[in-house]
């Protein structure tokens, strides 16, 4: 491969309540891939679960890829590591010698088209199945963290059968929490279900909204603090970046929060007590082992307010990419511009 580029197959898109950060964060990625050393051929999947081949970013960004007609399946065969590109009855493979997953949330961050690499074989950006599907899986992460014995949130777990009796699950979420709390499905992303309840009627409406996105809830404490985010990345030898914090323009960060309310804000040089930096730094990176984590992760946390301490939040495996996405920013603060960031992910995706 002296001579020619290195064929990265960059997935977009997918079937998850994500689906428009994707599209964004996708952006991001192709435009950082060096053109000198890369050639990205791009795969878009509908929220119905269509591949499509998309000719060029230029698509992307008007969402014209969408009415795209070549369907593109990447086959499991790991004897051709290809994709095949399906227009009018006719086959045409193209080599594929990376696979760079920009998939946020279900059926992409969750282990499942990890699954897929690995069968055909492709080197891939980001955790592999095991550390994707427990990290999307807050319950199982919880259980994870549990045996750190970093602190983290209460919680009630609630599955779909338990609904069955609601009046049930309410008097077992009173009985181990107080209000407010926080009902979140177990699996999904950008606060995508999340909903606060400060009484019975409300927990009630907030687990019928969660049930929508997941088949198991997660009912969790309030933790009041400040929201804190640290990047981490590397293989055999991980490193945490700076500690960032967000700025929700709402009470909590909801998906409008993130990406529609222009007053939140995100703070590369927080200042925090004296210790707190490096705890959080040094959580992150244990976290991201724990969940046998590989090549990158965004660990969340709180500082809580008036005991200052660090409570653990949530793991993502694939961040977001967007122009208001803390993993990358908090990179290039410490010198690690976009560009430089996706070679490493690459290099990393070998190393494996």
């Amino acid at each position: 491969m002296k001579d020619q580029k290195i064929k990265v197959a960059v997935l977009f898109g997918g079937q998850s309540s994500e689906h428009e950060v994707s599209c964004i964060s996708v952006q991001t990625i192709v435009r950082a891939l060096d053109p000198e050393k890369y050639d990205p051929v791009l795969v878009g999947i509908t929220k119905e679960g269509r591949w499509l081949y998309v000719e060029s970013l230029d698509e992307i960004v008007s969402g014209a890829w969408r009415q795209g007609r070549v369907s593109a399946v990447l086959s499991p065969d790991a004897t051709e590591k290809c994709l095949l590109l399906l227009e009018e009855g006719s086959v045409r493979k193209v080599r594929v010698d990376v696979a760079f997953p920009v998939l946020h949330g279900k059926y992409g961050e969750d282990g499942t088209i990890q699954g897929m690499f690995e069968l055909a074989q492709i080197p891939y950006v980001g955790c592999g199945v095991l550390a994707s599907a427990v990290s999307m899986d807050k319950v199982y992460t919880k259980i994870i963290v549990d045996r750190l014995h970093v602190r983290q949130a209460r919680y009630v777990v609630i599955t779909r059968r338990d609904l069955n009796s609601m009046e049930e699950c309410v008097k077992r979420t009173e009985a181990s929490l107080e209000y407010p709390v926080f009902v979140k499905p177990s699996k999904a992303g950008s606060s995508c279900g999340v909903s606060e309840a400060h009484d019975r009627p409300e927990l009630e409406a907030a687990l019928l909204e969660a049930v929508r996105f997941d088949s198991k809830i997660l009912v969790e404490e309030k933790i009041t603090g400040r929201e804190i985010e640290c990047a981490v990345l590397g293989g055999d030898e991980v490193k945490a970046s700076n500690v960032g914090e967000i700025l929700a323009a709402e009470e909590f960060y909801t998906y409008d929060a993130k990406y529609h309310n222009p007053d939140s804000r995100t703070e590369l040089h927080p200042v925090f007590p004296e210790g707190k930096l490096e705890e959080v730094r040094r959580d992150a990176v244990e976290i991201f082992r724990a969940v046998d984590g590989f090549g990158l992760a965004r660990v969340d946390f709180f500082l809580e307010k008036d005991t200052n301490e660090v409570v653990f939040n949530e793991i993502n495996t694939l961040p977001g990419f967007t122009a208001i996405s803390m993993y990358p920013m908090l990179w290039e603060d410490r010198g690690l511009p976009k560009q430089e960031l996706v070679e490493r992910l690459i290099h990393l995706a070998y190393e494996r």
